[in-house]
């Protein structure tokens, strides 16, 4: 289990709009589908989540247990040396479905006000992503400091 660096928590949960992560996951013909996806934010130490309200191939490719890789970008932590390889940090992980309750509710609350604004009837869901590996742009874990 990879934990995500505390310095890395409030970067990633400020992310949107201008620095909004990049979800992938794997198309039933074995491709890539990346998205962006404003809800991305910090659950714990050791998962991310989001709140899904998509209809296209994201939502679809989305169950329990789907591999879902999140591609975090923001120059600045290049320049300050947070993340001096591109200011980039990648997240592999599983994903873990829940359209109702604690986690759910837990991550809805959890989740910005622009991107509620676009799903006022609640209709998404949660999405949990158990993070196995962070790394940088090299392939480095990532360290907690």
């Amino acid at each position: 289990m990879a934990k995500i660096p505390k310095v890395l928590h409030e970067h990633i949960n400020t992310a949107f709009p201008a620095d909004v992560c990049l979800v992938g996951t794997i198309l039933p013909n074995g491709f890539a589908q990346i998205t962006p996806r404003g809800s991305t934010l910090v659950f714990d130490d050791e998962h991310l989540a989001l709140w899904e309200r998509g209809k296209g191939s994201t939502n679809e490719n989305l169950a329990d247990g789907a591999k879902v890789t999140v591609f975090f970008k923001k120059a600045a932590l290049r320049a300050d040396g947070t993340l001096p390889a591109g200011g980039i940090a990648r997240f592999y992980g599983t994903a873990e479905i829940h359209k109702s309750g604690a986690i759910y509710d837990q991550v809805w609350d959890k989740v910005i006000q622009p991107e509620k604004d676009r799903d006022p009837e609640k209709k998404g869901f949660a999405v949990l992503i158990k993070v196995e590996r962070a790394e940088d742009l090299a392939g480095k874990p990532l360290k907690d400091s």
